[in-house]
């Protein structure tokens, strides 16, 4: 290769990295690649594109090296390539809330009600867990509760809460989690569970930045 006083090969390869991340779309699945492996079905089915339509943006962010794939049998299933993806991912989004207004302001209406959890290091919620003072459930879909969830977590997707409330102590708080800061579910979740009744409050961290910093998650194997 011959040399580039300039960059201009350097920068161009650092480039597809920024196109890749470029749509909407893409960032999306991103973000749902970091919670579990899924298939292209079922990508398309929680995003609501179309199966032709999700496939080529996997496509995009597999020669960008961003995503990994594996086939099985019919299926061919994708997973983020590593956690410097999400990492980079998550940067984005913190760019966003402090150099966009529009994002600021979205958040605040959205998020800005009061539900957000005192703020607790990671050894102190256990410890709440424990001593019976917090209920933490994982309010993400099943599948993805079944990949990874933080320790002690209930699965309790948000579409179950009315019907499962039974299934909750009033006696204490009850704390829910779902894909991240900007995730809805969560937001959702706390509203049901106040409606019904519990002191209820939302904890803005996703299980790729628990892993991230080191702590252990457990799967539904670990649960059995």
């Amino acid at each position: 290769m011959q040399r580039d006083p300039t960059g201009a090969f350097l920068m161009e390869q650092f480039a597809r990295i920024g196109k890749a991340l470029s749509s909407p779309q893409r960032l999306k699945l991103v973000e749902l690649l970091a919670q579990a492996e899924r298939t292209v079905e079922q990508l398309a089915s929680v995003t609501g594109l179309s199966i032709a339509n999700t496939s080529q943006h996997l496509q995009v962010l597999l020669r960008a090296r961003l995503v990994n794939n594996r086939k099985d049998g019919l299926y061919v299933h994708y997973s983020l390539a590593d956690a410097a993806v999400y990492a980079l991912w998550r940067s984005m989004q913190l760019l966003g809330e402090t150099r966009l207004a529009e994002v600021r302001e979205f958040l605040a209406e959205e998020f800005d009600d009061g539900a957000e959890a005192d703020a607790v290091t990671p050894d102190a919620l256990q410890e709440r867990i424990r001593s019976g003072e917090v209920t933490l459930i994982d309010v993400r879909p099943a599948e993805e509760y079944r990949h990874g969830h933080l320790p002690g977590a209930i699965s309790m997707p948000v579409d179950e809460i009315e019907s499962r409330l039974g299934e909750l102590s009033k006696d204490g708080e009850v704390v829910a989690y779902c894909r991240g800061p900007y995730c809805l579910l969560g937001p959702n979740a706390v509203r049901r569970l106040r409606e019904g009744g519990f002191t209820a409050s939302r904890l803005s961290l996703s299980v790729p930045e628990w892993a991230r910093d080191g702590h252990p998650t457990e799967t539904s194997a670990d649960d059995s």
